[in-house]
């Protein structure tokens, strides 16, 4: 088994994929690893929209301009209240459907599949497209599209490493930390 920090650091958003369909086994992997998501005080709000249809794809791709890839999957990450266990899903649908999402993506990275996240809410403008193509109601509110295939370049795993020591405090924050580091820059 992988170490999951290696996997971690080894995923990249991907927007170039292979004119090959995602078995639909692998498309419900990503979705268990979805609803495997934290989320507060447990309330799943969460619902999804998998798009594997090419004219709904080609639909998505032509109504919103970040999103032109050529994925042969797409899953709609999205928030309904009314379904959710409890009330904190009114204040934490955010974060907990996009924990969904991030698992979306860490798991399409263990399955060996490319993705890349498609932001659509606070957006009006990307969200009513969305909402219009998937046909969603009202009460349902699309957070992202996350788009899945066959990537068509592999890049090395653990090829760059984002951990910035300059950006992490201890027990509390050090505003001089930085002043002092962008100081020392320029006498440098």
């Amino acid at each position: 088994m992988p170490d999951i920090v290696d996997l971690l650091r080894s995923r990249r958003s991907v927007r170039a994929y292979e004119d090959r369909p995602v078995a639909p086994e692998l498309l419900r992997r990503l979705l268990v690893a979805a609803m495997a998501a934290p989320s507060a005080s447990n309330s799943q709000p969460w619902e999804f929209v998998v798009i594997t249809r090419p004219a709904i794809l080609e639909r998505l791709r032509s109504k919103l301009l970040f999103a032109r890839y050529n994925a042969p999957a797409a899953i709609a990450v999205c928030a309904n209240l009314r379904i959710a266990h409890n009330s904190a899903a009114r204040h934490y649908w955010v974060q907990d459907c996009s924990a969904a999402t991030q698992n979306i993506l860490i798991a399409a990275a263990g399955l060996g599949l490319g993705s890349v996240w498609i932001g659509v809410y606070p957006l009006p403008s990307v969200m009513a497209p969305v909402r219009q193509v998937l046909a969603l109601p009202e009460d349902v509110t699309p957070l992202s599209l996350v788009y899945v295939g066959h990537p068509t370049e592999h890049e090395p795993p653990n090829g760059h490493d984002r951990y910035e020591e300059r950006r992490v405090y201890w027990e509390q924050y050090e505003p001089r930390k930085r002043r002092a580091r962008k100081k020392n820059a320029k006498h440098e």
